[in-house]
């Protein structure tokens, strides 16, 4: 070995040892006679001290050292005279006897310091740089001990830690797939999968009833701050269950991380909130419930009054600002014209302020009495000093409009804490959603999902309303206004399989050939069987108070879905194209 201890290993107890230390040269400093070297491993940062009493041998090399040099240095554990209480090992310095240069180093193009010069493409580049950085290191030290708790967890609970296979058939039905041609099947093209979903239930049909892998998985999809090309989810299936068996083994697995990663207790039981009720009064099926400010329908209140703009829509609704009465005009203005970007998609925003002096101002009092606005506020729960922001439109997207609004006031009064944690299970989602544009039903969460037992007979109704009132036997975990993981109880009976098929359009002949092997398993006895998916990196990512989930990803790419490290994607030479029998049609612009 190298090294006797690791850079973050030594303490006061250790003084008077003789010790061998290797690592980077973090910085060196001279102070008259003496230098210093902060030398860092992933285990911390040691401080090494050379003065007028070494050797001119030693002290020449010392002189040699740059930034991020690798070096082995041998030296007595000696108490530091002015100590360090922001490092572990502040308290003691090695005072150097010996020193070998293991590796010269170029100097960096970033500093790698927690707070670094480098901009996040440079960083990218050089992402094996980056992740020598202290945070890049906690991010990594945390995920590791995630997936080491969630392992030991389901250990615990029986289940089988089974691989399924990367290259599969492509079913796309959802998010874009990516690709792979088949060199011994010429014209014949593999996919990545999206997720494990259908071997997992085969998994169920041939008996083993717990499974689970944290399992890469690959979308081609536009991407953005919580989202990768390759991706990894915490996958589970159980066999013989019902919602709630599956709700209480994930429920208890979500209380052992947060108790034994953060020492956090989260509520027992969780909360539990329907769909349509995260649509009503927060206006998304993943609701941050930190903090109130709940929608309120205000239809019936604000309609036939003559204002024309409320007048011809379906839907009216309103959020309370507690304490932000004091708004300006100037402010008011410049919400107004936030709401209106592509993002939000609102035509304008109505307030109406309850003053401190007990007045109630409103933009829109030419066609309300100050008594109709006040018996508004009143209905909404708004106090002196609150001010309410109404949206209005078709019902679905204006309550979508309000709801992205919710979280931006949240954000403005910093109500959103990322070390405060709120789960919630949203349940009792609608199974299908109607497409105008294709004129066709699509699955809200994947094909497989069952229908509520007591909602089969609309299932197999042929009335448009009827298949928009069947709720699925799903369940989605979310935090903190993020969707961690869902899942649902699936179809295990061949009959209801090939109904779902025929319910979103999937002809009998396209549904053979993409799902032909899961429907012929079904006809072999499969068990009733359910599961759900967390998305690991999603999970890391908001246990460590952050909200984007690159720096809990290795080597992530950027958001064209390139890695700019390696260069990736790249061509590949005209041999490879023959031996996979493809040619290249792309002409560059």
């Amino acid at each position: 070995m190298h090294r006797t201890h690791t850079c973050g290993e030594l303490r006061a107890a250790n003084i008077g040892q003789t010790v061998t230390l290797a690592g980077w040269v973090q910085r060196t400093r001279k102070m008259g006679g003496m230098s210093f070297i902060d030398l860092r491993d992933r285990y911390g940062i040691t401080q090494i001290v050379t003065d007028e009493a070494s050797s001119k041998e030693l002290n020449d090399q010392v002189a040699k050292l740059g930034r991020e040099y690798v070096i082995k240095v041998t030296g007595e554990v000696c108490e530091r005279q002015s100590k360090n209480p922001k490092i572990p090992t502040g308290d003691i310095e090695i005072k150097m006897t010996g020193i070998t240069i293991l590796n010269e180093a170029q100097t960096p193009p970033f500093t790698i310091e927690d707070e670094s010069d480098g901009g996040e493409e440079l960083r990218s580049k050089y992402r094996y740089l980056d992740l020598r950085r202290a945070p890049l290191k906690r991010a990594l030290e945390l995920r590791h001990r995630m997936a080491h708790e969630v392992r030991n967890y389901l250990d615990e609970q029986g289940f089988l830690e089974i691989e399924t296979p990367y290259l599969i058939k492509s079913t796309p039905e959802g998010a874009r797939d990516f690709v792979v041609p088949s060199r011994m099947n010429p014209g014949q093209f593999y996919a990545l999968p999206q997720s494990p979903q259908t071997f997992k239930q085969l998994l169920m049909v041939a008996g083993y009833d717990r499974y689970f892998q944290i399992v890469r998985c690959f979308r081609d999809e536009d991407l953005r701050a919580d989202r990768q090309p390759e991706f990894t989810q915490i996958d589970c299936e159980m066999s013989f269950v019902e919602q709630e068996d599956v709700l209480n083994v994930f429920e208890g697995m979500m209380r052992t991380l947060f108790k034994k990663v953060l020492n956090v207790d989260i509520p027992n039981p969780m909360p539990r909130m329907s769909w349509y009720d995260a649509m009503d009064f927060y206006g998304s099926d993943k609701p941050d419930i930190r903090f109130g400010m709940k929608i309120n329908d205000l239809t019936s209140d604000l309609k036939g009054h003559g204002f024309s703009v409320f007048d011809s829509v379906e839907y009216v609704g309103g959020i309370v600002v507690e304490g932000a009465s004091e708004y300006t005009r100037k402010q008011l203005d410049e919400l107004t014209e936030w709401v209106k970007r592509p993002q939000v998609g609102a035509k304008g925003l109505v307030y109406v302020k309850v003053n401190t002096d007990g007045t109630i101002k409103s933009s829109i009092d030419k066609f309300y009495s100050p008594e109709e606005l006040k018996a508004v506020a009143d209905k909404c729960g708004a106090k002196v000093g609150d001010l309410m922001l109404i949206l209005c439109g078709a019902k679905r997207k204006a309550q979508t409009m309000l709801g992205v609004l919710r979280v931006e006031m949240g954000n403005r009064l910093g109500l959103r804490d990322p070390h405060t944690f709120a789960p919630l299970w949203v349940v009792d989602f609608p199974l299908l959603e109607w497409d105008d544009e294709t004129n066709r039903f699509y699955a809200m969460h994947h094909p497989f999902t069952a229908p509520k037992p007591e909602h089969m007979d609309l299932f197999y109704s042929n009335k448009k309303e009827d298949l928009e009132r069947v709720c699925a036997n799903a369940y989605d975990f979310v935090l903190n206004g993020t969707e961690l993981g869902g899942g649902s109880i699936r179809i295990h009976n061949a009959d209801v399989q090939e109904r779902m098929f025929e319910v979103l359009g999937i002809s009998k002949e396209d549904a053979d050939y993409k799902f032909g092997f899961i429907i012929n398993a079904f006809k072999f006895g499969a068990p009733p069987h359910g599961g759900l998916a967390f998305g690991f990196d999603r999970v890391c990512a908001l246990f460590g108070g952050q909200e984007t989930i690159r720096d809990y990803i290795a080597f992530p790419k950027n958001n064209q879905g390139r890695d700019v490290m390696l260069d990736s994607p790249s061509k590949i030479d005209d041999v490879q194209m023959d031996e996979l029998f493809l040619k290249s049609t792309y002409v560059e612009k």
